[in-house]
């Protein structure tokens, strides 16, 4: 692996960097050595997570060499141990003049990304350098905890007080052997995900959980979501020392939400409820044994429940406490436009003290509330909903965990919280109270109550913490934060080092199109008054049936918000464009629920790598599962289309008020802080969500794709400057539905061409793969086990979790015997042992122009394994004597070079050969030479265009033009320009049914464009409104088909691959350069009249 030296560290890298990778380390150094903090922009498919692991491990292995040498040169007494390098020069490298005397001064590195799944990419990223550092993850108890009697428990927070009585009375076996293991050379020293550290802990019976805290104490690297990290409860439950550390944010377009979510709360009625429930269950039990004990004095509640340590009237107090602030936040009258009131954040305060809770007491009320839910957790019986208590309690920790110091509360106050907003609105779920009769409940409590929501609106109120926490430097990274201007001013904290790092693709990588309008003319839009509009959810639908047409393998589709997925989805059911998208692409929808995400997301997969099919079509939501951390690497995702702009809501009062105190603060210019418009921030918000669906096409340095912007918003300047750096330089706005299929279609087949084809690898190679080129850091592979050789599995689950393989039975079926998921897994293990079809159109078209050259140099051994196969194919047909016609029907689709035995075996199985000539045996090179010949020797004059065109028919007019304009290209048709009845009839047939399928007006238009196109030659003009008018339906294809005879010889290549990408058809390509010769001898015969008939009624 090389070694390169940046800023004086030397950096270890698993292969040379590019310049782009070398100026993204460079840049995390200058961060860690000036101790300053960084925003970093690297777009996906840079090699990023590499980069920023070898440079952090890089500087802090300078940084401990450093304290290692100036040991030695304390040793040395100032003699020079290397005579190149003076003991001097190593301390200013890595610390930039700090004076380090321990080891335990060496910086930790926290490294925070937003999901488990994601860190688990980086860790995998990590076994690929050749750094080893002590390293852990940390997560939380559902995804670590392996005591099975705790993972039963349903509520989250029920398991946490479960686990922890276990852990204090000792009674889990896997936390007491974790003191033994957590020292243990082989685990402290092994790379090990969440995944792996689960695995672990059920070989060794050692908690995860509490196992990766002991790891933490020496671990060089930490690795854990950044929730964790901007969450103050989550930072105290799992004791993160921030003094001195490096913070690295990673995929860091998130943080900003995070950091606002993370200090803010909405108190539901249901809370409050649940909470007094529970407080007053626990209340009665007391209060009845009491009373059933002889005497109060003789009470000892140790006795009666040794895990409780309250007396009953604390008890009660914090029931009272409960009461109090349901009555406080229910006492305020809603105006009549039901928007709530708003009030300063201080004002939360105030509430609280109406409760009795504040600075003084809001430790007691916390601590008892805290043993409330932790008895009542831990009890076994009838389960007790303890999640409102808990969350009050966790409120309250929030809320006056952010208060000001007792001795500058007054001066402060005003300034610290004008982050905050404190709003309360009507609760508008669909929880109704229970009418309960308690004599302590307030008048409150009968009618609907009141949401308390308390909203933080800057996210630099979690940095400035983190700041105030004691870290070294702070690095956000990810490969969509432009723009960068305005995502500093969001975070309020300084930025001295910056970067807006290149793409590494090459100008035929990338296909970027706006397309304002449909196949039907219909303009594009997802803006609230058009979104529903049934006349453009129909030519959205149009559109992505022709790009699920056009694109190869994978395509993904990224709605604004689940509402217009689910509306534009049911619309499309019902109106026939889902069955259309289905046909060509099977359909699979991203889902709400977490839980079956991963089985759809899984048979997206299995269907695109499936060779049998033409790929798969993934429709999902920006802000969505899909869009933020999952690879689509190439098939994966070879198009992504984006159907909207997804604003946030705007009348959502949370982002009503965002928008109202960035205005606010963009009035007081507070000096050296910059903040956003609110509009700009509205604005801001739909480009990053759009920026990070667009981030899933290409994802590294070989991947090629294209993206599809569907709304004629983004033709706007503003939202096209919004786009990330590396795609703006090729957008193209595209006026015309059917040039911007030509141009796809065509971006695609040259990719396909000049692009190496990705490299398939079974599941434990993928996983333990190590970069062997430069930038390949965009996994081909996907999280889940998508190469499993078992195939039999796989295709269980395929069968009983895809709706789209459900329905999808064959006809013979039902005789087979067999069920659905048998046929499956038969049709896998074939595919694991057939040769690759083409997967695409555009596949079947590279296909098809090597097949020649391969059949001549075929090994006689292989040819024979064909006829082999053929007979095979044929034997079902030799059974019956009804049958053997269609035996017969065979010898069309025969190659040249076995049509003779095909004959022979006809003649020998049914006693009738096929009427085989020794010409039809020619190779494809002399049936040309010889098409020339006879279209030579039979060429007579050609008759005035008056002559041969029918007058009354407009597309007619210049026919001359149309059918022997420049060379004519014998070798795709055998063409005599003599005049026929038939030709004048081909041709009012193909116009009458053209005027059938489309209707009179669109049929003009069409006349207009062929007019245009006879007296201009202008074919990208007539190819692209013809294609527009004609691809709006599956059945109008056929008449696009049947067009082709009026396409001039120049352009019918052209026009053939055109066609080819949209239906799959090969044979309109070379559907007579393939005929035998016995045809072609029978249509020299022919007038040309005859042959265009012939044509249009084999496109028919």
């Amino acid at each position: 692996m090389p070694l390169i030296k940046l800023r004086g560290v030397t950096v270890d890298f698993p292969f040379t960097p590019y310049p782009c990778q070398e100026d993204y380390m460079s840049k995390v150094i200058e961060c860690l050595q000036n101790k300053v903090n960084g925003v970093l922009e690297s777009p996906t498919g840079t090699g990023k997570t590499l980069c920023l692991l070898c440079s952090a491990l890089g500087w802090r292995e300078h940084f401990k060499d450093t304290i290692s040498a100036r040991k030695i040169a304390e040793r040395m007494g100032g003699a020079e141990l290397f005579p190149d390098r003076p003991m001097s020069s190593w301390g200013t490298a890595a610390t930039d003049g700090d004076t380090p005397t321990y080891y335990t001064d060496i910086p930790k590195i926290i490294y925070a990304s937003r999901t488990h799944s994601q860190l688990t990419q980086v860790i995998s990223e990590l076994k690929n350098t050749s750094y080893r550092p002590k390293m852990c993850v940390l997560g939380s108890r559902e995804q670590l905890c392996i005591n099975q009697e705790v993972m039963r428990q349903e509520s989250s927070h029920v398991k946490v007080h479960m686990c922890r009585a276990k852990v204090s009375s000792r009674s889990c076996v896997f936390y007491n052997s974790v003191d033994e293991k957590s020292t243990d050379k082989e685990i402290m020293n092994s790379i090990l995900d969440v995944e792996d550290l689960v695995k672990t802990g059920k070989k060794q019976r050692v908690c995860p959980y509490y196992l990766s805290h002991a790891l933490k104490q020496h671990a060089d690297v930490i690795f854990m979501p950044y929730n964790y990290l901007l969450d103050p409860k989550s930072r105290r439950a799992h004791n993160i020392e921030l003094k001195g550390a490096v913070v690295i944010f990673d995929e860091a377009h998130n943080v900003e939400k995070m950091c606002e979510e993370s200090t803010s709360f909405d108190l539901t009625p249901y809370d409050l409820i649940s909470a007094i429930e529970a407080v007053d269950r626990l209340l009665q039990e007391q209060a009845s044994d009491i009373s059933k004990a002889d005497s109060a004095e003789d009470f000892n509640v140790e006795s009666l429940n040794s895990g409780l340590k309250l007396d009953i009237t604390t008890i009660a107090k914090i029931k009272q406490v409960l009461m109090d602030l349901e009555s406080s936040i229910n006492g305020f009258e809603m105006p009549a436009n039901s928007q709530g009131i708003t009030k300063p954040g201080s004002f939360i305060y105030e509430l609280f003290q109406t409760a009795h809770v504040n600075s003084d007491t809001k430790t007691a009320v916390v601590e008892a509330m805290e043993q409330i839910t932790g008895y009542l957790a831990g009890r076994p019986g009838v389960f007790l909903n303890t999640s409102g208590l808990q969350k009050v309690a966790d409120i309250i920790q929030l809320v006056f965990g952010a208060e000001p110091p007792e001795g500058s509360k007054k001066s402060q106050m005003g300034n610290s919280m004008k982050e905050f907003k404190v709003h309360i609105h009507p609760d508008t779920s669909n929880f109704k109270k229970k009418q309960v009769t308690d004599v302590w409940a307030s008048s409150s409590t009968k009618k609907q109550g009141n949401v308390l929501s308390y909203w933080c609106f800057s996210p630099g109120f979690s940095m400035q913490e983190l700041l105030r926490q004691g870290v070294r430097s702070i690095i956000l990274t990810s490969g969509t934060l432009s723009p960068l201007s305005s995502f500093t001013c969001e975070m309020q904290i300084p930025f001295p080092v910056s970067l807006e790092n290149p793409h590494v693709i090459q100008r035929d990588q990338i296909f970027v199109s706006i397309i304002e309008k449909g196949p039907d003319g219909v303009q594009l839009s997802t803006a609230f008054d058009r979104r529903f509009v049934p006349e453009n959810m129909s030519s959205m639908g149009n559109t992505l049936v022709n790009l699920a047409r056009v694109v190869p393998h994978g395509l993904l589709v990224f709605f604004p918000s689940y509402p217009v997925m689910d509306k534009t989805l049911e619309f499309w059911r019902a109106n026939g464009h889902a069955d259309r998208i289905e046909h060509v692409k099977p359909m699979f929808v991203e889902p709400r629920s977490k839980g079956t995400f991963t089985e759809v997301i899984d048979g997206y997969y299995d269907k695109v790598n499936d060779p049998n099919s033409s790929g798969g079509s993934f429709f999902a939501v920006c802000r969505g599962k899909a869009s933020e951390g999952l690879d689509f690497a190439d098939t994966y995702g070879r198009g992504v289309a984006i159907t909207g702009l997804p604003f946030p809501p705007r009348m959502d009062p949370r982002v009503v008020l965002k928008m109202q105190y960035l205005d606010e603060m963009c009035k007081n210019k507070i000096s050296g802080v910059k903040y956003l418009s609110g509009q700009e921030w509205y604005r801001q918000q739909a480009s990053r969500a759009v920026n990070q669906a667009i981030g899933r096409v290409i994802r590294h340095r070989e991947d090629y794709g294209a993206i599809f912007l569907c709304d004629h918003r983004f033709t706007g300047t503003e939202a096209r400057n919004q786009l990330p750096s590396w795609v703006r330089p090729y957008v193209k706005i595209y006026d015309g539905f059917g040039t911007m299929v030509r141009d796809a279609a065509h971006f695609f087949r040259t990719a396909q061409k000049t692009r190496p084809v990705p490299v398939r690898k079974e599941k434990e190679a993928c996983k333990n793969q190590a970069d062997t080129g430069p930038l390949n850091t965009g996994s081909s592979c996907p999280s889940k086990s998508v190469w499993l050789s078992d195939t039999s599995q796989k295709a269980k689950t395929l069968d009983s979790h895809i709706p789209s393989l459900k329905w999808r039975k064959l006809e013979s079926e039902e005789h087979s015997g067999r069920d659905g998921a048998a046929r499956l897994c038969i049709q896998y293990e074939m595919e694991m042992t057939s040769k690759r079809k083409p997967v695409s159109l555009l596949d079947a078209l590279d296909d098809t122009t090597n097949k020649g050259g391969r059949e001549d140099t075929m090994a006689g051994e292989e040819r024979a394994s064909r006829l082999s196969t053929l007979s095979n194919v044929t034997e079902p047909l030799i059974q019956d004597h009804n049958t053997h016609c269609l035996l017969r029907g065979l010898y069309q689709f025969i190659r040249p070079h076995h049509k003779k035995e095909f004959d022979e075996r006809c003649l020998e199985l049914t006693g009738e050969g096929c009427g085989y000539k020794q010409e039809h045996s020619l190779s494809r090179e002399e049936r040309e030479a010889l098409g020339q010949n006879t279209a030579k020797s039979e060429m007579s004059p050609v008759n005035p265009p008056s002559e041969q065109l029918n007058s009354s028919q407009q597309l007619n007019q210049g026919g001359s033009h149309l059918v022997n304009g420049g060379d004519v290209n014998v070798r795709s048709e055998v063409q005599k320009p003599q005049t026929s009845i038939k030709e004048g009839l081909s041709c009012s047939s193909l116009l009458s049914d053209i005027k059938q399928a489309i209707g009179a007006e669109k049929t003009r238009q069409m006349f207009l464009a062929l007019q245009a196109y006879k007296t201009s030659n202008n074919y990208e003009q007539m190819v692209s409104t013809v294609v527009s008018l004609l691809t709006e339906r599956d059945e109008d294809i056929a008449l696009l088909e049947r067009l082709s005879v009026l396409i001039r010889p120049q352009h019918r290549k052209q026009f053939g691959e055109l066609l080819k990408s949209l239906t799959g058809n090969d044979s309109v390509v070379n559907q007579n350069s393939d005929m035998g010769s016995s045809q072609l001898n029978q249509a020299s015969q022919l007038s040309a009249g005859k042959t265009q008939s012939k044509i249009s009624s084999f496109f028919s």
